[in-house]
């Protein structure tokens, strides 16, 4: 058997048993012994595979059809039943897209030039999308009358199989459907909960001014989170003179993050009047995390300031001290121990006491102010502090607002609450 006579596949084994120098010897080769059609052919028919298009003929006067090797793969027939004739065609079409077959075929068998369309056909038990395009064979060479009103001699057509497109097409267009949907019901979420939010905890305007004290309170969302924390605040002036001062945190997100810190606030606002510490009040607000909100944690810091002593009785449950601003210097309490609220029932919350003086400031705060993904929650106190020293008592509200610009914004995924109280030049001495 001469070289030139051999198979692809005998070539292929060459090649694979001789090495790099074979290879492009017998490639070399393989293709001198081609002639330019042959290899045009070869290469027309590659083409078709990777496109998954084919095309066909079509004579009008005798019926024939001739089809490539890729139209008999794009329709699913065994190419020993020969091609499907033009009148044939509508049998394998959706009947839903009948009318654009129909439409394809009156403007290309009547010659009035290239016209393409899209319809389904039904190879075996899947539909496939095909973009067909028909034109005259000889837009010149017409039967029928000699005026030239008749009808081409036949028809050319390329067929492309789409389906694969049209299921991308389908599949990023519902993505983008669900995203939409998502996002949607992301922000009605979201405006419910933010609505429920103020009923619950109204965020005051300006300064709230109490007994001797200037006090402005700042809730932070989270930039990135669509649902919102259970961080809150509370400061109101008791019976006894006194002013409750607490700030905490309920784990998680959403509506039972919500929920929960709407419970625990409230509880602590019936309990206060009962005149207990700082400590028992923690104790109990405990209890009611570890037997009534099972599977929630919560972090606190709650106080009361005597303002006929500038005293500050406080004590925490896992949150980080308030920040005291004395004479342009911050920093951060000695903590009292305790351990966050719904951990354990057997450790007890200490109390601890600051002698506050005219112009202090303190800075009560939940976690999402100091701590983010990015830094280390040491690096972030140390912003907060840097920041909490050039906060004055006179202006706390626009105060605030520099802080948060000063430690990079919000936390991009956690809320955050802030309390200053800054002791007003009219407090009297101790």
């Amino acid at each position: 058997m001469s070289r030139s006579t051999r198979s692809e596949g005998e070539l292929m084994v060459d090649v694979m048993s001789g090495g790099p120098g074979q290879l492009r010897r017998t490639t070399s080769t393989a293709a001198a012994t081609r002639q330019p059609g042959e290899l045009l052919a070869a290469r027309l028919a590659h083409a078709q595979r990777l496109g998954n298009m084919g095309w066909a003929e079509w004579d009008l006067r005798t019926g024939a059809a001739t089809w490539s090797d890729q139209m008999y793969v794009i329709f699913g027939r065994d190419p020993a039943d020969g091609p499907v004739g033009l009148a044939e065609l509508a049998a394998h079409v959706e009947p839903a897209d009948l009318r654009l077959l129909d439409q394809l075929l009156v403007t290309a068998v009547q010659g009035r030039g290239p016209a393409q369309a899209e319809f389904r056909i039904r190879r075996g038990d899947e539909l496939r999308n095909l973009r067909v395009v028909l034109e005259p064979l000889d837009p010149y060479a017409r039967t029928g009358p000699a005026d030239g009103t008749g009808a081409t001699r036949g028809v050319h057509g390329v067929v492309q199989d789409i389906t694969g497109r049209r299921r991308a097409e389908r599949i990023m267009s519902e993505s983008r459907r669900q995203l939409l949907e998502a996002r949607e019901r992301a922000a009605e979420e979201r405006h419910v909960m933010l609505a429920l939010r103020e009923a619950i905890l109204p965020e005051p305007t300006g300064c709230l001014d109490l007994p001797h004290t200037r006090i402005a309170v700042r809730y932070v969302p989270a930039e990135k989170t669509a649902s919102l924390g259970g961080d809150w605040f509370e400061a109101t002036p008791l019976p006894d003179g006194r002013v409750l001062l607490a700030i905490g945190d309920v784990s998680g997100h959403g509506l039972p993050a919500i929920a929960h810190m709407a419970q625990l606030r409230h509880a602590l606002v019936g309990l206060t009047m009962t005149g207990e510490s700082a400590g028992g009040l923690l104790a109990w607000l405990n209890e009611l995390a570890i037997h009534r909100l099972e599977g929630t944690t919560a972090t606190a810091v709650l106080g009361h300031l005597d303002a006929s002593t500038r005293v500050f009785t406080w004590a925490r449950a896992g949150n980080l001290a308030p920040i005291l601003v004395r004479d342009g210097v911050a920093r951060p309490l000695d903590q009292p121990r305790g351990v966050l609220l719904g951990a354990t029932c057997d450790q007890p919350y200490e109390l601890a006491r600051t002698q506050l003086t005219e112009g202090d400031l303190l800075l009560m705060f939940t976690d999402g102010l100091v701590e983010r993904r990015t830094r280390d929650i040491d690096e972030g106190l140390s912003l907060v502090l840097a920041a909490a020293a050039r906060l004055r008592g006179c202006d706390l509200d626009a105060g605030l607002d520099k802080l948060l610009a000063d430690i990079g914004g919000p936390n991009p995924e956690d809320d955050a609450c802030l309390l200053a109280v800054g002791i007003r030049d009219d407090a009297p001495a101790p």
